[in-house]
């Protein structure tokens, strides 16, 4: 997703930047090529050997050090980029921003930028609070170049709980992903089931599967990075709950995509009390009902313009079985992936697919991460 993109990092001096080395290590291990600008009590925080090591170039900390590679660096730096990211910005940058102030290799980078930039903001909650500071950041959220990501509430250096935490590195990660992804579902509404059912025996005990839940986050994730508004239906709840979520969302949206693993029996009566082992016996018999079909119960009170998606994990004869569950419960299209197939179970990070459609399509892919498979997917979704 980031390979070949040019970030251009700018650290400002507050306690948060030590968490910047983490943001450059997960941008080089995404591919991007990652250049930093400072000012000079960022590094106060952070030392210039870090940061040149991490990213591979030279830290721009001073607008007229003899180490420049140009006379302007503050020009061809934001030529070379494809966006910058301010983390952390304290309040004093976040003023000289706004305000136009460019007295330091950062600010003066910033003020050349017409690129997309994200600021991650983070001070105290005091300073937070200050009008000069909620000044400068309701006018830098009003730039159309600019998106400025909330404080965090929490834990802060000066011992006190409150909201002025820079947001995560894996956080602004996100955001740096998806300021990349073309908005093709903005404005659509998404609903995904992900992750396995639980049915109670008793207060202690239940029947449950091995899944995850990772390919539907993946598709989540995706779904929220092309612009959609993503309902996600997992957790510990048992498929009569997952399907009365499921019925609900459905009812406004454009999209589902039933990647739950949902069990299909859950046992007749749920014990009020943990079930003990009995005398005399080495045997319990356990009474199952069948349990709502989601995709069956979505399929029959499907719309004109709506999208229906299911999952077929199957051990045999899994194209047969897969196309009778793509006409039968009224679906669009089913990702089919096997256990046989190594990488492709539950667990894993990677998935193997093939797709198939109502008109007889089949689309056959190899071993991929579960968040190109996510890609893949809605690029097969039409939307009307």
């Amino acid at each position: 997703m980031l390979e070949g993109k040019h970030i251009l990092l700018g650290l400002s001096g507050g306690i948060a930047a030590y968490k910047i080395p983490e943001l450059i290590r997960l941008l080089v291990k995404a591919g991007a090529e990652v250049r930093v600008t400072t000012t000079a009590n960022a590094l106060q925080f952070v030392t210039e050997v870090t940061l040149r090591t991490l990213s591979g170039h030279t830290v721009y900390s001073d607008v007229f050090a003899s180490v420049n590679a140009h006379a302007t660096e503050h020009i061809s730096l934001p030529e070379w980029a494809d966006m910058m990211v301010v983390a952390p910005a304290t309040a004093n940058v976040l003023c000289k921003m706004a305000a136009g102030i460019a007295d330091d290799a950062l600010t003066t980078t910033f003020a050349a930028m017409r690129k997309p930039v994200i600021i991650a903001p983070a001070m105290n909650d005091k300073m937070f609070a200050s009008p000069a500071t909620r000044r400068a950041m309701n006018e830098l959220a009003q730039w159309t170049n600019i998106t400025l990501l909330d404080c965090a509430e929490g834990p802060l250096a000066c011992g006190t709980n409150g909201k002025g935490r820079m947001q995560e590195p894996e956080y602004i990660l996100e955001e740096i992903y998806s300021a990349f992804t073309p908005k093709t579902l903005s404005g659509k509404k998404v609903v995904i089931t992900a992750g396995p059912t639980i049915e109670k025996l008793d207060p202690v005990r239940y029947i449950s599967n091995f899944s995850t839940g990772k390919m539907g986050r993946a598709l989540a994730q995706e779904c929220r990075r092309r612009g959609a508004e993503v309902t996600l239906i997992m957790g510990s709840m048992s498929a009569r709950e997952m399907c009365e979520q499921a019925v609900t969302a459905f009812a406004d949206a454009d999209m589902a995509i039933l990647s739950a693993a949902v069990a299909d029996y859950r046992p007749e009566e749920q014990a009020t009390t943990k079930i003990k082992k009995q005398p005399d016996t080495t045997e319990m018999t356990l009474h199952l009902v069948e349990n709502p079909d989601i995709a069956a119960t979505l399929g029959e009170m499907k719309k004109p313009g709506q999208q229906l998606v299911g999952f077929a994990l199957e051990t045999d004869h899994e194209l047969e079985h897969a196309q009778s569950k793509l006409v039968k419960k009224n679906l669009d299209m089913i990702v089919l992936n096997s256990l046989r197939d190594e990488g492709a179970g539950f667990g894993c990070d990677t998935n193997k697919v093939t797709l198939l459609f109502r008109d007889g399509t089949q689309k056959n892919y190899p071993l991929l991460t579960k968040e190109a498979v996510a890609g893949i997917i809605l690029d097969n979704i039409k939307l009307s």
